[in-house]
């Protein structure tokens, strides 16, 4: 990897980058902000062109032996940590045990790292995996060696905030006071949930949410999907890279989500109650989750159809089918109904979360849809 793979912060990587080539780069660095940020992508860059033996134009030369092994993540001086879940309470087992899965998780997730995937991997996504004191131990045996082949051993540990209070008490000393050839790169999705002790002994550097033109730009670059529908993926995921990625591969749901409201905008202008009823039904029978993320894309819709009133193309975010119905649809939403018919979606979203009857909270919304589409 280099630093230009990452995506955004370039402040961030700036520093980083100069903290390394004045060798003043800290003992104990904590790399943190939001999920769907490519904070584990940058700490794993900063560890290869700390090793790289011929940097040059600030980025690893990705030729030398150094490189090649942390392209194939087998190098001697890096080791990672990561929470993992143990197969049998009396298996003392540690993220060594884990690692062809590890390997795995870095190849598919290149870019930004994706806990949710990482819970597939593992086969266990009811499980809370943590790093267990057992790790901290590996940790501090791999640490106290002496390094094969670089002038420092780096140790990067991906969520700290999941460490248990043992295996972070174990590890107190070695971070605050380590050897002088170790490096220790925290990477951390909430860090405030990191315990205290382990937090003050870091330098902090935060990460932040990547734009939604960014995002979609990568969208079109990785994935080859249109420049417009990309956006109107990037928009609603606020900046979180593996959630827009994830909106992209759901494409047949939002169609459907599409269908729906377009058939529920239909029926209220006719007022036919009768086929409202069938409608609420089934949407009801999707289930709530599902039920509820319709709800959301709703209100959304209803947003972007307002604003698509005001004919600046630069504020909307539609899909391409999204946009050829609103060419027809916007007018229906103005500034009488636009806030009324918004809060509706967003009670019945709240009204099925709270366990509430789907097929009446449904029905009533979309009556209530009837009355507001023609204010």
């Amino acid at each position: 990897m280099k630093f230009s793979d990452i995506l955004g912060n370039e402040q961030v990587v700036q520093q980083v980058r100069q903290l390394i080539d004045a060798d003043r780069l800290p003992h104990a660095l904590l790399l943190h902000g939001e999920p769907g940020v490519p904070k584990l992508a940058l700490a794993r860059v900063m560890a290869q062109y700390l090793h790289c033996t011929n940097r040059h134009d600030g980025e690893p030369c990705q030729q030398c032996p150094s490189c090649r092994q942390h392209e194939t993540f087998n190098h001697t001086d890096t080791f990672f940590s990561f929470p993992y879940w143990r197969k049998d309470k009396n298996e003392e087992a540690n993220c060594d045990d884990f690692l062809p899965y590890w390997r795995e998780f870095l190849t598919d997730c290149p870019v930004v790292e994706d806990y949710q995937h990482w819970l597939e991997l593992l086969k266990n996504e009811n499980s809370q995996p943590r790093i267990l004191v057992r790790e901290s131990a590996n940790i501090l045996r791999k640490m106290s060696m002496s390094s094969f082949t670089s002038k420092y051993k780096v140790s990067i540990i991906w969520l700290p905030e999941k460490l248990r209070d043992d295996a972070a008490n174990k590890l107190l000393k070695i971070i605050e006071e380590p050897y002088d050839d170790c490096k220790f790169i925290l990477v951390s999705d909430n860090a405030k949930d990191i315990l205290g002790t382990i937090f003050s002994r870091t330098q902090r550097i935060e990460m932040r949410r990547l734009g939604a033109q960014r995002v979609a730009q990568y969208l079109t670059q990785r994935y080859g999907i249109d420049p417009q529908d990309a956006l109107a993926v990037a928009a609603p995921a606020d900046g979180n890279v593996n959630m827009a990625i994830h909106s992209m591969q759901q494409g047949s749901e939002q169609s459907e989500f599409h269908q729906l409201f377009v058939e529920l905008m239909r029926l209220a202008y006719m007022r036919d109650l009768g086929k409202l009823r069938s409608w609420a039904e089934r949407v009801a029978d999707l289930k709530r989750e599902k039920s509820r993320r319709f709800l959301s894309y709703a209100a959304r819709q209803v947003r972007e159809n307002f604003i698509y009133n005001l004919h600046q193309p630069e504020l909307n975010y539609l899909t391409r089918q999204e946009q050829q119905f609103s060419t027809r649809f916007a007018p229906y939403i103005n500034e009488a109904n636009v806030e009324r018919m918004y809060e509706q979606f967003c009670l019945a979203d709240q009204q099925i979360a709270g366990n509430g009857n789907a097929k009446i909270i449904l029905f009533d919304m979309a009556v209530r849809t009837t009355i507001l589409i023609k204010v």
